[in-house]
């Protein structure tokens, strides 16, 4: 019997992934209704101290920011979904070329594949270096400048 293309292999799995992106937008959901939930419950204890009152400042604080995350992640799946109904899942968005399966496995949200993801850190890399020897650079002429011009 002959081997199924490699095309139909490719379907079953681009259809697991929406499965799985499906799964983690519904449980991210979940974990911030049931996290608003239990903030509003703790809002309404009263005849709390200065002190139980900064310790839940704190942690609300500490909430907004892995809602925050939790909003970036959810509409990373979302980003995710839709590029999945466009046909563009799984498509370097530089080179053009497929993104292996075992990358979008690990990385699910990921836009480009592994040699062009190097090619972009070693860019980014090399233009934090030269902006860090930038500003070297005139750090130390403005401090030349500074003792000239007392």
């Amino acid at each position: 019997m002959p081997k199924k293309p490699a095309a139909t292999d490719r379907k079953k799995f681009l259809a697991k992934m929406r499965e799985q992106l499906g799964e983690m937008k519904t449980k991210l959901l979940s974990e911030v209704d049931s996290e608003l939930r239990a903030e509003r419950e703790s809002n309404k204890d009263e005849g709390m101290d200065t002190y139980d009152l900064a310790s839940e400042e704190r942690d609300r604080e500490i909430n907004f920011i892995l809602s925050d995350r939790e909003r970036v992640k959810i509409k990373q799946i979302d980003d995710t979904l839709g590029r999945l109904e466009e046909g563009t899942y799984g498509v370097c968005e530089s080179c053009g070329l497929e993104i292996a399966e075992e990358r979008l496995r690990a990385m699910p949200f990921t836009r480009l594949c592994r040699d062009c993801q190097q090619d972009e850190e070693k860019e980014a890399k090399s233009q934090r270096r030269f902006d860090d020897e930038r500003n070297t650079y005139r750090k130390l002429g403005s401090t030349d400048a500074d003792e000239e011009n007392p």
